[in-house]
């Protein structure tokens, strides 16, 4: 099977790019939170080396956008992280 998108990111891989494209075509974000936190969970799996870094939020929000073509909000991919932290 041929993808029209080149893997942006090999450790998170292709499954989470399609599956960051669909999660952008849910239409709230009340829809799109809980599998924002599944996305987050496999890009921060995927890079553990950010785990320590000052940057990982804007780091995982951008890559996460990248992954959606764009089409998920970074902010909106930051709130996601916080709260999910705040959680911890």
């Amino acid at each position: 099977m041929s993808y029209p998108r080149r893997i942006l990111d090999r450790k998170v891989g292709r499954n989470a790019q399609l599956f960051a494209c669909a999660i952008a075509q849910l239409d709230t974000p009340r829809a799109r939170f809980p599998y924002l936190r599944i996305l987050v969970s496999l890009i921060e799996e995927a890079h553990p080396e950010w785990e320590r870094s000052p940057k990982k939020v804007r780091q995982v929000a951008q890559l996460a956008g990248r992954l959606s073509d764009g089409a998920l909000c970074p902010d909106e991919i930051t709130d996601v992280i916080e709260a999910r932290d705040r959680e911890r």
